[in-house]
């Protein structure tokens, strides 16, 4: 999610599509819904969204996220000057809205997983009888 020249004209053509792809993303989803608990310095932050990932999310993944979503005006950074140096994470008035319009969705989509996978076998069921008809050999799962 770092700035290239790509993502500027992609900005400059559709501002709300690039935002949209920062918000959607697999870790900007994650980190937009955990800041939503609380505010979270980096290393309990990487743990909570690796966590609920199901993944590890690496820490350049994670810092180019956050990143973004600060250019953004979703999240905002607390750097403290001291020693060791701490950094808090936590959202913006804007971010806040945005991550609980991403939760909402992240919910529906655990409310409803089950009517999602009956769509997909019964989808899958159809396509595999459709080729059957026509000869076309099964795939390889």
């Amino acid at each position: 999610m770092t700035v290239t020249r790509r993502a500027v004209d992609t900005e400059a053509l559709c501002p709300y599509r690039l935002v949209l792809e920062h918000v959607t993303s697999r870790w900007g989803v994650l980190v937009l819904i955990a800041l939503l608990e609380r505010p979270y310095r980096f290393g309990e932050l990487r743990r909570t969204v690796s966590r609920d990932g199901g993944r590890d999310v690496s820490e350049k993944m994670l810092t180019q996220t956050l990143q973004t979503l600060e250019r953004d005006g979703l999240v905002h950074r607390d750097a403290k000057p001291v020693i060791p140096p701490r950094v808090d994470y936590s959202l913006t008035g804007l971010g806040r809205e945005a991550a609980e319009q991403v939760s909402a969705l992240a919910g529906w989509t655990r409310h409803r997983i089950d009517e999602v996978e009956r769509a997909r076998r019964a989808y899958d069921e159809r396509r595999r009888a459709n080729e059957e008809a026509r000869g076309i050999p099964p795939r390889a799962s």
